[in-house]
């Protein structure tokens, strides 16, 4: 018989977790449960040292009320950020973010028929070297480049399973609850649950990196499309250039807008004699646009130029998503937002010649806090988000009753 009492246990946790501090009348409310049930299951959760009273709420005018937030060290999730190169693994406490062990794998996707088994036995090995216990670990949230269909647990672009769930696969694996999700998506959860994004009803956040990924928030909902596939922001085919994109169409916004492009046009121009700081572009590519970035920081001309060109064209891109979508926000994430104030100059230049005022007086450009932790925190905001859904329901067992992070 399925146990409504950890289940309600669940959604209390699911609504502190993230260094949130919530009296009971604050908790009753989220999780629709009368005051009293709540109360109750609150001091259970006290008793059990998985929550603790941090003190009373500002006075509204009658009794303040006591606060409660997670104990630091209880419960963890392991996050999986991937793109096309590099896969970054990291253990995160739920109660304040905090992103502890961290480990850079070399996991290259593209026609790879041995990355999933790769990322299983790297996540494994991860989680061994942590030191955290499994039965502290709510779950694993991987974000992931590609076509993915989250109700199937499929990417039809990298990690082939013969058309299986991966998240299953995974699960199967390494006896600890499984999701997945699109990377542009997670960095867009990241900001509408902990960034600039919350209480927004519609935002679009831009995930920069080796394309141009699209999180998109709509009615304060992230909005994935019918199979997922929303936001497929690089391939808007917005140039006449004759250059193939990944995709195998020509004249994507990602073929004059991403780091690869930025890193390919260095290296050309070093090659013709180029004056800059920058002697030499190494064959690593995520060493190679972190060179650019900074050397752009550091007012480096020719890094400057070639960082403003892809805002420039970028600008061109966010101009159609302000026609169509008439966002309040966008935010500049990922990889390549950290160049921060470099890149929204020329985009807010491109945005002023090819959008209509009106429209565009409307929206706000700005550049995220996270960066480059975007998507970790959105694989750890992801299992907190399927926390007490479908996925809990079956993993509780009668036995179970008193184990909430197992």
């Amino acid at each position: 018989m399925f146990n409504k009492t950890l289940l309600y246990k669940r959604q209390i946790l699911k609504e502190l977790c993230f260094g949130k501090a919530l009296s009971a009348l604050d908790v009753s409310i989220r999780i629709e449960k009368s005051l009293p049930l709540t109360t109750r299951i609150l001091n259970e959760l006290v008793e059990e040292n998985i929550l603790k009273e941090i003190g009373y709420a500002s006075s509204t005018g009658g009794r303040r009320p006591q606060t409660y937030s997670l104990v630091p060290g209880r419960m963890y999730a392991i996050s999986v950020a991937m793109d096309q190169l590099v896969t970054r693994v990291a253990i995160i406490d739920l109660q304040n973010c905090n992103i502890g062990f961290e480990k850079k794998y070399s996991l290259i996707l593209f026609q790879n028929p041995n990355a999933l088994s790769s990322l299983i036995k790297y996540i494994s090995d991860f989680i061994k070297k942590s030191g955290v216990k499994k039965d502290k670990i709510l779950g694993i949230g991987i974000g992931a480049p590609g076509f993915v269909d989250v109700d199937k647990g499929i990417n039809y672009t990298f990690l082939e399973n013969k058309g299986q769930s991966i998240p299953a696969y995974i699960q199967g694996a390494l006896e600890i609850p499984v999701f997945m999700d699109n990377d542009s998506s997670l960095i867009a959860l990241t900001e509408l649950k902990l960034g600039i994004a919350r209480d927004k009803k519609n935002a679009m956040v831009i995930n920069l990196g080796w394309g141009v990924g699209l999180g998109m928030i709509i009615n304060g909902k992230l909005f994935r499309g019918t199979n997922g596939f929303a936001g497929e922001f690089s391939h808007i085919p917005l140039f006449e250039n004759n250059k193939l994109c990944g995709c195998g169409k020509s004249g994507c916004l990602e073929t004059e807008t991403s780091l690869l492009i930025t890193i390919k046009k260095a290296k050309e121009e070093l090659s013709k004699g180029r004056v800059s700081s920058i002697k030499t572009i190494p064959g690593d590519f995520e060493e190679a646009s972190n060179i650019i970035i900074n050397a752009a920081k550091d007012g480096d001309q020719m890094a400057l130029e070639l960082l403003s060109d892809i805002a420039y064209n970028l600008g061109k891109g966010i101009a159609t998503l302000i026609h169509i979508m008439n966002p309040e926000l966008i935010v500049l994430s990922g990889r390549g937002a950290s160049a921060g104030d470099v890149l929204l100059a020329p985009i807010q230049q491109a945005v002023n010649k090819y959008c209509i005022p009106r429209l565009a007086a409307y929206t706000k450009i700005v550049v995220s806090s996270f960066s480059s932790t975007a998507e970790l925190i959105g694989g750890a905001a992801l299992v907190i988000e399927n926390y007490d859904g479908k996925h809990s329901k079956k993993i509780i067992k009668k036995s179970e009753s008193s184990k909430l992070v197992a």
